[in-house]
């Protein structure tokens, strides 16, 4: 996968940098979000800016495994977290979500084990310092990109 690196020194340039990638995306992509514990719902809430969804609706699902926001596309946010086996996941209809009409955030995606899919964005969050991150994105093969980032 071709993977861009961005160093961000400050909150409103991981902010940025988040709006432009949303900005990319189209219904059926998927973003893995990786990095810290903790960092998920915040990464989430940066996105949620790009999609025109008030951050303050943006919830953790940890419990229920998945949320739904209404945006111009729906928004699915999946937190893995606390699932114990990928086999769980068979009760659910993730590829009507995966492959709908939507854009899928996954946290914790390495716990999707057979069900991940080829094809997503990976996007990766290492603290650097305080107030800087590095932001690693990396891109499907073929991606349908509108402008750059």
């Amino acid at each position: 996968m071709p993977k861009v690196s961005i160093i961000s020194n400050s909150e409103e340039e991981t902010q940025l940098c988040a709006e432009r990638l949303a900005g990319q995306l189209k219904a059926g992509d998927i973003v893995f979000l990786q990095g810290d514990l903790g960092q998920g719902r915040r990464p989430c809430k940066r996105f949620s800016q790009g999609f025109k969804i008030a951050p303050k609706k943006v919830n953790s699902p940890t419990f229920v495994l998945m949320n739904y926001y209404r945006a111009k596309l729906p928004i699915y946010h999946f937190d893995l977290y606390r699932l114990g086996n990928p086999k769980e996941l068979d009760t659910l209809d993730f590829d009507e979500y995966f492959y709908g009409e939507g854009i899928s955030l996954i946290e914790w995606p390495e716990r999707l084990g057979e069900h991940a899919p080829k094809q997503y964005y990976l996007v990766e969050f290492k603290h650097k310092g305080e107030h800087q991150r590095t932001i690693c994105i990396s891109y499907p093969s073929k991606p349908q990109l509108k402008s750059s980032l």
